[in-house]
């Protein structure tokens, strides 16, 4: 983790010396020293990182780099600050500029003595290097295989000795996977079985391996575990010598002294007609694939591979590569954990009563992770069942077993292992999750803008940071290191969690590495020196008067105190970066941010302030200005002056009861709104200034992604219309006209390609003819169009539409779905259709629809004709329907709607609200009308996918 922190100071020294910056008794010569030393030693940190957790020397001297990192870090930027001071004109400005002169020379002193103090440590941990040189070289040749490693790996061989006995719910994917192995075709497959660590890969592997029908079926086996530390040329010995023993043949002699070519060419040899099953388990990389591959010959013979990984991106290239398939494991769910707690904890006897609301509580937290259940278990399986208080113990302070409990010692080393492979800056990133309280959702996006505000993301050609970021959290998640909580109706993630003991593993690395110090105890010991503080909900956990001058990001969850950083912290923290103040109870902006010249990224979303003072044009670091659902409606001119601005989000939303919709309120645009290039994100401006400088001032944003803008009139249609078609990078766009206004939108020749999100508030004339050519299209909104055109036949077309959402669009009395249109809509809501009395679905129309619904359109008396062809439909919703139409679901007439509705095999339930919720189950349908029995899970709106 000392790699990171090295990383973001060298890159701060590169302005330093662009700028021939000159300090004082030579502090120029001394920082080229530092910058030297620190370049040299980080070529090796990413072998001390492999090695700290084995190696206790190790530890200590990547802390030391660790800590005279962070120390020059804020030497530097407390220089920088020195040189920035606005001093204003005049005599006034003469006067304190002669004011800071004297301060700033004494400062100048006290930071070239500092810079030389940073030095003398340098060189010691410099000499320390040479001390450790040895060691380094070693790993770094891949003879270490880590020591924890070793032990680790002599209990990971345990999962291959399992009797069947032994297991939980392991019988079906068994039988399915054997089915794949030897019911499928002739050519090579590779079957991938992935998952995060501890869900019994490799168990379940063996368990397919051993089956007696999947060996009389091949003729050649071998098993292979790579992990970690595997070395090619000792991995293909390995695989050699198992086959010729399974050959019955000896190993030839002269196998020991091949290279990896010639030890692939006799592989290839032996198996090139045989029918053979080959195991690599445990491979993390897909090159460990790619060095393997190509000695396993791809014959006709009905030959497989199965591999274990954690890797979800390797399993899915080999699918793809091979035509194979992938097995995702999941965890067990509730009754087979409890199972399987209660047949380790109380040796198969039931649990006791008075333990069980504690014994469950505990479970939940394993999260039907197995290897969980069972050390959690061996824990509990010793504790006295008569002392509630110590089974109370463990369930508040699992986190701490975790780290010091010996029996849950291999446990935390396969959690580790996931995190140890992470490349320094995935480690940061992921060091990161332990800020957010345990079951808070993380936003995808406030994430993303986090790690780049914090300096996380590196910078990569012909890619914006965001999308970087993305990168990285696609990484983490294939990593199985992240879970994906919650998607947008058109496949985005929204949020993501992490398993909740991989959580605690996060924080106790977080809290040994002096990442960042969570505040929710009053008990917890802090440590001398802060770089990210994250309070959970009262004040009353935090240390008052702490030195907190080093401190970078400051993070409040849950605070209900008002005014929550008046008074906290006297001594400031000006080199804060980040200022993340969701959800607190704040009523006026607080004035501290005024001396924050480093902030980046400053959250003010969901609370009470409702004016931005002038001052905040002294942030010009600043890169995320966050808003939403506070009561802002103006911006001072002076937000013009923060010209680093990538993401402006200033809105919210209303809920008009008697509408049943959300209105949508945005700020007042400023007129050279145009001179914030950076902006990525835009949302929500107000249009209606009289003039038309607004809508020319968009067209100067060009890396703009995501714009709203509301209270549009029709006469800015065609200047707005020019504006677009310079916004090439455009991917949502959201707009939103006056009351009964028209949204003049037929000036649009050339639409942003890339956009992929697309909602329109207000009246149309017609329907805008370029919609229907945006091939990127996934989500499409149309509301209070009213239009005299049936718009669905232009719109059928759109090649990669999974979303639309209709809203009084359209004031026929018919709409019509023909056959071959829709090809990729998910979802499709009807609202507010006044005059709609009829809907026809043709066969081959939506095939794969899995949502239907339809709300108040008062003259539809029947379910859509031909609603039977939605063959994939899971769920069906109407509100504020007339009753005429869910008296047609209940009527027994033999093809009426209910016997329809019943013959969609997908179908799982309907839903028919009316002031209250009903649910009606298709469960529940006389089995008459059913052609085979649904038993589906119904909690659609509140499962994880």
């Amino acid at each position: 983790m000392a790699e990171g922190a090295v990383t973001i100071l060298l890159e701060k020294f590169v302005p330093l010396f662009e700028n021939e910056v000159q300090l004082l008794s030579g502090g120029r010569e001394d920082i080229v020293f530092v910058r030297a030393e620190l370049e040299r030693i980080r070529a090796f940190l990413k072998v001390a990182d492999s090695l700290e957790e084995s190696d206790e020397e190790v530890k200590v001297w990547v802390k030391q780099i660790r800590d005279v990192a962070h120390d020059t870090e804020d030497v530097l930027d407390e220089y920088r600050i020195l040189q920035t001071h606005d001093h204003g004109n005049g005599l006034f400005g003469f006067l304190h500029k002669m004011s800071c002169c004297i301060k700033n020379m004494k400062a100048h002193y006290r930071i070239a003595s500092e810079i030389r103090e940073i030095k003398s440590r340098i060189k010691n941990i410099s000499a320390g290097h040479r001390i450790l040189h040895q060691k380094f070289c070693v790993a770094g040749q891949g003879a270490n295989s880590t020591c924890a490693g070793n032990e680790w790996q002599d209990q990971r061989g345990d999962a291959l000795l399992l009797d069947r006995t032994d297991l939980v719910g392991i019988d079906k994917p068994t039988k399915k996977l054997v089915g794949w192995l030897v019911n499928e075709g002739t050519g090579r497959e590779v079957v991938s079985l992935a998952g995060m660590g501890g869900l019994g890969k490799t168990t379940l592997a063996k368990q397919v391996y051993d089956d007696s029908e999947v060996k009389k079926h091949f003729s050649m086996h071998a098993w292979i575990t790579v992990s970690r530390s595997y070395k090619m040329e000792e991995l293909l010995k390995d695989i050699v010598q198992q086959l010729f023993s399974a050959d019955r043949k000896p190993v030839p002699r002269e196998a020991d002294n091949m290279n990896s070519n010639q030890l692939k060419t006799i592989i290839k040899e032996l198996l090139q007609n045989r029918r053979y099953l080959i195991v690599l388990d445990d491979v993390w990389h897909i090159n460990e694939w790619d060095a393997v591959k190509y000695a396993l010959p791809t014959n006709n013979c009905g030959s497989r591979v199965i591999l274990t990984t954690r890797n979800a991106d390797l399993a899915f290239t080999s699918r793809i590569e091979y035509e194979g398939k992938v097995y995702y494991l999941e965890p067990l769910p509730p009754e087979e954990s409890w199972t399987l707690f209660c047949r380790k904890t109380f040796q198969g006897n039931l649990c006791p009563h008075h333990l069980e609301d504690i014994c469950k509580s505990i479970l939940r937290k394993c999260e039907g992770l197995p290897l969980a259940i069972v050390a959690v278990s061996g824990i509990l399986a010793t504790k006295d069942m008569r002392r509630i208080d110590e089974w109370e113990m463990v369930r508040r302070s699992l986190g701490a077993e975790i780290e010091g409990n010996d029996k849950l010692k291999n446990l935390k080393k396969v959690l580790s292992l996931s995190f140890n492979d992470l490349p320094y800056y995935l480690k940061s990133c992921f060091l990161y999750l332990s800020i957010f309280p345990e079951d808070h959702p993380i936003e995808h996006m406030r994430l993303i803008r986090l790690w780049v505000a914090e300096g996380f993301v590196e910078a990569k050609y012909g890619k914006e940071l965001e999308d970087v970021a993305g990168d990285y959290l696609n990484e983490l998640l294939n990593r199985s290191l992240l879970q994906v909580a919650e998607t947008t109706s058109d496949g985005r993630i929204k949020t993501c969690r992490t398993h909740d003991l991989l959580r605690e593993i996060v924080i106790s690395k977080s809290r040994e590495q002096n990442f960042a110090v969570i505040a929710k105890e009053h008990n917890v010991t802090w440590p001398d020196r802060l770089r990210r503080l994250s309070i959970h909900n009262t004040l009353q956990n935090v240390q008052q008067n702490r030195c907190v001058s080093q401190l970078r990001s400051l993070f409040m969850f849950g605070i209900a105190e008002k005014s929550p950083i008046t008074g906290l912290f006297p001594s400031g923290f000006r080199l804060l970066n980040v200022l993340d103040l969701q959800g607190s109870n704040l009523n006026k902006f607080p004035i501290q941010v005024i001396n924050l010249y480093y902030l980046k990224y400053l959250s003010l979303k969901s609370t009470k302030v409702a004016t931005i003072p002038s001052y905040i044009g002294k942030l010009q670091h600043l890169e995320t200005l966050d808003l939403k659902h506070a009561h802002v409606t103006e911006l001072p001119v002076e937000i013009l002056k923060l010209r680093k601005l990538r993401h402006l989000l200033v809105y919210r939303y209303e809920y008009e009861s008697y509408a049943h919709f959300h209105s949508k309120h945005g700020f007042k645009a400023l007129e050279k709104i145009g001179v914030l290039r950076s902006l990525q994100k835009l949302c929500l401006i107000e249009a209606n200034l009289g003039n038309g400088n607004i809508m020319k001032e968009l067209r100067k944003l060009t890396q703009l992604r995501r714009l709203g803008v509301v209270k549009l009139r029709k006469e800015d249609g065609k200047t707005l219309c020019s504006s677009i078609e310079n916004l090439s990078n455009l991917r949502a766009l959201s707009l939103l006209s006056v009351e009964d206004e028209i949204l003049d939108l037929q000036h649009l020749f050339s639409p942003p390609q890339l956009l992929q999100r697309l909602y329109l508030t207000g009246r149309l004339e017609t329907l805008p003819h370029w919609i229907p050519n945006l091939a990127s299209l996934v989500r499409l909104h149309l509301k209070w169009s009213r239009l005299q055109d049936d718009p669905l036949e232009s719109l059928q077309i759109l090649p990669n539409l999974v979303h639309l959402e209709l809203l009084q669009m359209y004031e026929g009395d018919t709409l019509c779905f023909k056959a071959g249109g829709f090809k990729k809509l998910k979802l499709l809501g009807i609202d507010k259709f006044d005059e709609l009395k009829c809907i026809q679905v043709e066969a081959g129309s939506m095939p794969i629809v899995e949502k239907l619904c339809i709300q108040r359109c008062k003259f539809l008396h029947k379910v859509p004709l031909g609603i039977e062809y939605l063959t994939k439909l899971k769920v069906l919703e109407f509100f504020d329907m007339p009753h005429e139409l869910i008296k047609t679901l209940h009527s027994d007439e033999k093809e009426g709607d209910y016997w329809r509705v019943a013959h969609i095999p997908e179908v799982y339930s309907t839903y028919w609200r009316d002031g209250g919720w009903e649910v009606y189950s298709l469960e529940s349908f006389n089995d008459a009308y059913r052609p085979s029995p649904v038993t589906r899970n119904q909690e659609l709106y509140t499962r994880w996918k």
